[in-house]
């Protein structure tokens, strides 16, 4: 049987500024392991820490500037593009511009605290 998701469960997110991160699918709000899908909108000047995560993430960016630091260097993912992260990639988001940033986050598997690895 279909399963209606009526609302988003918020997330509390890591990173310097308060950041809305609204899970539609995922460990979560659906009990779901194998996608999490989430909503996110971040403020200008939000920055994470770095991260190693287990999971590939498929982001769409809405509106604003999302900026992906890794390894070789950094992306400046825009609105109307996407950027794909694969497991086991060192990463760092960002949302440097004043007006922020709105993006869906896709992770596969679903995105958990003890396999996305944190930077200290």
């Amino acid at each position: 049987m279909p399963q209606l998701v009526t609302s988003p469960k918020r997330i509390e997110a890591a990173g310097n500024k308060p950041k809305l991160i609204d899970e539609y699918f995922g460990r979560v709000n659906s009990n779901t392991e194998a996608v999490s899908i989430a909503h996110m909108r971040s403020p200008g000047g939000w920055v994470e820490p770095g991260q190693r995560p287990e999971f590939d993430e498929y982001t769409v960016v809405l509106r604003g500037l999302l900026r992906v630091e890794h390894e070789g260097g950094v992306l400046e993912v825009n609105a109307g593009q996407g950027v794909l992260t694969r497991a086991g990639e060192w990463v760092r988001y960002g949302t440097p511009d004043a007006e922020g940033a709105e993006y869906i986050a896709v992770c596969l598997p679903a995105f958990a605290m003890d396999t996305v690895h944190r930077d200290e």
